[in-house]
């Protein structure tokens, strides 16, 4: 039982590049951002860039297809402009995602910036509401990510995410993104194996791990509890190699598509996405038995 491994990729060229990038590098799903993720607006996506974007997705077998959102939109903001404004470029963001037929979108939270984090949960409850008002009929869903929490970053604690999703008028339209980096920086232990296993009951008491319907794999160049956000290449960081293994071959997750942000560039005349996708597949391959 393989893990289903792909990468994080550029759009730059158009929205099948990143298909076409995440088959070189020997990708089984992919993520991408559907427009400059650092601009509010964008041109809207043609038919023929769906199309097309479809049609090589299907000639090359690339599936579970993930989009996250823009980094400007922030949907605890205390700033009634500015949670109006990540309203509306959110519900925009899951009707870019259908448009290219695209199942989840990924965002982080949001930050509680001058309030605090009880209002920041409810602002963000309140928004997804307003969210799921704007895109009635849509069959794209909302994937909450877990955080660093870095400055006033909510999503740090399963709680928040657990908070959210009780909170919400539509709980079903919603899911979580469980990014490996951050949550050791928010302070979770991945390893020993006693301690990966406490951080994930601990998930499944309060999202419920059926609600996981994607993993980002990063390893992180800060040490567990630093609540800073930097990722780093499969065990190359502080994380170790030993957490990535228990992930990969975790039963509860064989079915769950797992993607690589770490940093683009090449290692000795070679791809880093490549290097990293065969340190894991390496992991997976052992496949000692793990009960």
């Amino acid at each position: 039982n393989m893990p289903i491994l792909g990468a994080h990729q550029s759009i730059a060229g158009g929205y099948h590049r990143a298909i076409q990038r995440a088959h070189q590098a020997g990708c089984q799903c992919v993520q991408l951002f559907t427009k400059n993720n650092n601009q509010w607006n964008a041109p809207p996506i043609t038919p023929q860039q769906a199309a097309e974007f479809q049609a090589v997705a299907a000639q090359l077998g690339m599936g579970y297809l993930l989009a996250h959102d823009s980094y400007l939109i922030n949907l605890a903001s205390p700033e009634p402009a500015l949670w109006r404004r990540s309203v509306h470029a959110f519900a925009a963001e899951l009707r870019r995602a259908e448009t290219l037929g695209i199942g989840y979108v990924v965002t982080h939270p949001g930050c509680y910036t001058t309030a605090d984090p009880e209002f920041g949960l409810r602002r963000i409850i309140q928004a997804l509401d307003a969210v799921h008002a704007e895109t009635r009929g849509t069959p794209v869903r909302c994937l909450l990510e877990t955080t660093a929490g870095q400055g006033t970053a909510l999503g740090w604690r399963f709680e928040h995410l657990a908070r959210i999703m009780e909170g919400v008028r539509d709980p079903d339209l919603l899911g979580v993104c469980f990014d490996t980096c951050h949550v050791f920086a928010a302070g979770y232990a991945l390893s020993p194996l006693r301690s990966y296993r406490a951080t994930m009951r601990a998930l499944d008491k309060t999202v419920g791990l059926p609600s996981v319907k994607a993993i980002h794999l990063n390893d992180s160049a800060r040490e567990r509890g630093s609540r800073v956000d930097r990722h780093a290449h499969i065990g190359q960081g502080k994380i170790g190699l030993a957490a990535f293994d228990y992930l990969v071959n975790d039963p509860n997750f064989q079915a769950v598509p797992m993607y690589l942000e770490t940093p683009k560039g090449m290692h000795q005349g070679e791809d880093w996405d490549v290097i990293n996708l065969r340190t894991l597949r390496e992991l997976a391959d052992r496949n000692a038995p793990r009960q």
